[in-house]
Formats: structure tokens, C-alpha cells, sequence
């Protein structure tokens, strides 16, 4: 009846069956021997027919826990031999894809590496850091491998740091699913290139991608028109304000020399208005009062003007009203924001592109906020490859369920 039981929970079936289980209570262990009826025949894959055991290996493969005890499957699998003569090993159905556990404790591991360092992974499941991030590494290898890019047609692409010093990785996502699909070391032209190449290996083509979010790095506007051909580079509205902002900031320091009432005045200038309190609200009009006398005032004003166009969609309106802010910019003497006004002439097209795709790398700076907090979590990575692991971990909505029925 015990042994029954044990079946049932386990859901082995024929021709597999528990021979015996030891419980130790001192060690707070677990093991479930598990063997199979004699003279059964097993199928490999890639071969016609059943095959008859050769021999047998004795394997072990950790389970999900017993209550509070390890759980341990000691099984006695066969090894049969294959018309070509090729000995090979069958394992069963609850195998994991790793050596040593089962598909039900892999699962477990894979949940919680999504919200958890791989260390206390580690410490929940009582395996070694690295056995945890085999594990991850495993899946995500399998899942990317298998991923179909036929339909992608939108990429955002993006950087992270993933070091102290100048140690990147490059992160280009699927817009439309909002999906990390590539990730790869350095944040230069060539990373585009590769990226091509993976899309080419995964069911797609360079030709197919339509439309590119990128930052104003000449490295990827580099990259992309030399290896996305068809792609309309786009660059979002929420990057052109944040240099913007930076410019009324470098205002207001210059500024503050000779007019100290403008050192509390930062976050006041930086953010949205209707973010501010009734009390900063009453300061920022007292300064656009001064707008004649002011240049910090001039440059907020400045950027709530290229606020408002950017926010327009009309293509020919926004690209006529653009051209004219940044003459108005370049006759005044607010002299942070000429350097804006340069930097929107120098990156025209892709600027005014923002009005008909609306298409940004938000999600993308959201998702390098998550990274960034899971790598101060787990008080840095060691390796370009655990990062990229987690990263997919994060934000790939990986399909693992095709290799392991019990993972999500």
C-alpha cells in the first residue's frame, strides 16, 4: 500500500514502479528506489520499435521536498542497444533536463529564479548556486534556441551595464509583445549585425524588421541602417525631453551663480507639473513670471514647448513646428538648450518618426530598472552569461512549458 501510494503521488505508471522507499528522519531525507517490470521494452527517439534493456544504471535525481525532507528517486534505468549498434541510455519521462533532477524540481527552480537572486534560490531548495544557475541557464539556452521570429516586424533596442567600467550588453525586444528576444555583449554596431544573424538562424530575415526604436548612439544608428535595411529609426519623444531637462538643469546651475533664490529650485524645474505639490507649483509661477529676466525660466518654458509638439501627430505639423522651435532656441541665449536644438536638427527624421510609430524603449528602461535592482540584489554577477540568463529570466516571457510540462 505504501509503495502504491507513493506510485500514485509520483504518477509512475507501467512499466516503472516503486520497489521500496527509505525514510531517514535523523538526516531528514527521503529516497524513492524505482524500478522497472522486468522484460519491458522501451522506444528511443529518432528510432522505429521497442527495444529490449541491455543493461542498467542506477540514477539519482532530487525531487521536490517531503514536507520538510529532501526527497531523493533512486532509479534503476536501463540501457538498451539500437539496431546500429549504439548503446544508449533511456531516461524516464519525469527526468529533468539537467543531470540529476527531476522535471517537477526544475520547475520549481525556474519559478523562483523569477523572483529571487539565484543564490537564495539556492538556500530555498538547498543546492549549490551553480546547480541553480545550470538549471536557469538550461531552460533559457533551450527556449531561445527553439523561439520563432518569424512575425517580428517593431524592434526596441536598448543598453545596459552589466559591470563597473564599461562592461554592456545590448537587449533588442519584440515592441509589439514587449519581449527581450536577443541579448548580446558590447553596445556597438556589430551587435546589430549579430542580431541580424540570430533573426536570420530563428525563422525571420533583416528585411522584415519595419520599424527600429533606438537611443542616439551613432553605434546603433550605425547598425541598424547598415543591417535593418527596411527599418524607419525612431527616436522616442521621452529621450529628446530627458536631454531637454538636462539642459534647463545646466541652466539653472549656470544661473544660480549670480541668483542664489534658484538652488531649491531643482526638482521643482525637473519635474511633471502635475506632479508638484501646491507649494512648489507657486514657485515654478513665480519663476515663469520672471521669463524676460530669467533664463532658467526661458529654458523650462523651452522644454514644455517641445513637450507639447512631440506630443502632436500630425507628421507635417510636428516637422514644421520642430524646425521653427529650434530656430527660436538657436536666436535665444539660453545656451544649454542650443545644444538640444543641435542634437534635434542632427537627428531630424528620426525624431519626427516619433509622431506616426508612437514607438518607445520605455518598457526597455523599465525592464534595465528590474535588472538593475536583481543585480544590486544579488550583489553583482560574475559573468556576462548569468546576466544575459537573467535577463531572459526577467523579461523574455520564455516558453518553457514545451520542455517541461510542469513550468510556466
Amino acid at each position: 500500500m505504501q509503495n502504491q501510494l507513493f506510485e500514485a503521488a509520483l504518477g509512475i505508471v507501467d512499466p516503472w514502479y516503486v520497489q521500496g522507499v527509505d525514510f531517514d528522519a535523523a538526516r531528514k531525507t527521503l529516497s524513492i528506489r524505482i524500478d522497472f517490470t522486468a522484460g519491458s521494452r522501451f522506444a528511443y527517439p529518432g528510432t522505429e520499435g521497442l527495444h529490449p534493456a541491455h543493461d542498467t544504471q542506477t540514477k539519482r535525481y532530487r525531487h521536490l521536498n517531503f514536507f520538510q525532507h529532501e526527497c531523493h528517486l533512486e532509479v534503476r534505468v536501463p540501457r538498451i542497444k539500437l539496431s546500429d549498434g549504439r548503446v544508449v541510455l533511456v531516461e524516464p519521462d519525469w527526468a529533468g533536463k539537467l543531470s540529476g533532477f527531476t522535471l517537477l524540481f526544475e520547475a520549481l527552480v525556474l519559478t523562483l529564479a523569477r523572483q529571487m537572486p539565484f543564490a537564495a534560490v539556492a538556500r530555498t531548495v538547498g543546492e549549490s548556486w551553480h546547480r541553480v544557475y545550470a538549471i536557469c541557464a538550461k531552460y533559457v539556452d533551450l527556449a531561445v534556441e527553439a523561439a520563432d521570429l518569424s512575425e517580428v516586424r517593431t524592434v526596441a533596442i536598448d543598453e545596459t551595464s552589466c559591470q563597473r567600467g564599461h562592461n554592456y550588453l545590448t537587449l533588442v525586444a519584440d515592441a509589439v509583445k514587449r519581449q527581450v528576444i536577443f541579448v548580446t555583449e558590447g553596445r556597438d554596431a556589430q551587435t546589430i549585425k549579430s542580431f541580424a544573424q540570430h533573426l536570420a538562424a530563428h525563422g525571420g530575415d533583416a528585411g522584415q524588421i519595419d520599424s527600429a526604436s533606438i537611443d542616439m548612439s551613432p553605434a546603433f544608428i550605425k547598425g541598424v541602417e547598415a543591417n535593418l535595411p527596411n527599418a524607419r529609426i525612431t527616436f522616442d519623444k521621452f529621450h529628446v525631453i530627458a536631454h531637454a531637462s538636462t539642459a534647463v538643469d545646466k541652466m539653472r546651475r549656470a544661473e544660480q551663480k549670480t541668483e542664489p533664490a534658484l538652488k531649491g529650485l531643482r526638482w521643482v524645474l525637473l519635474k511633471d507639473r502635475k506632479n508638484l505639490s501646491a507649494t512648489q507649483a507657486a514657485d515654478l509661477d513665480a519663476l515663469i513670471a520672471q521669463i524676460t529676466t530669467k533664463r532658467t525660466a526661458r529654458a523650462w518654458l523651452y522644454r514644455e514647448q517641445l513637450r507639447e509638439i512631440l506630443d502632436r501627430k500630425q507628421i507635417n505639423v510636428v516637422s514644421a513646428m520642430l524646425a521653427q522651435w529650434c530656430t527660436n532656441v538657436m536666436r535665444s541665449k539660453v545656451e544649454p538648450m542650443k545644444e538640444v536644438a543641435r542634437m534635434i536638427r542632427n537627428h531630424f527624421d528620426g525624431i519626427v518618426a516619433w509622431a506616426q510609430t508612437r514607438q518607445t524603449n520605455g518598457f526597455l528602461e523599465a525592464l534595465n530598472g528590474l535588472f538593475q535592482a536583481a543585480k544590486r540584489k544579488a550583489r553583482g554577477y560574475s559573468s556576462m552569461n548569468t546576466m544575459r540568463t537573467v535577463i531572459f529570466l526577467i523579461a523574455g516571457k520564455l516558453d518553457f512549458h514545451r520542455f517541461n510540462p510542469h513550468a510556466a
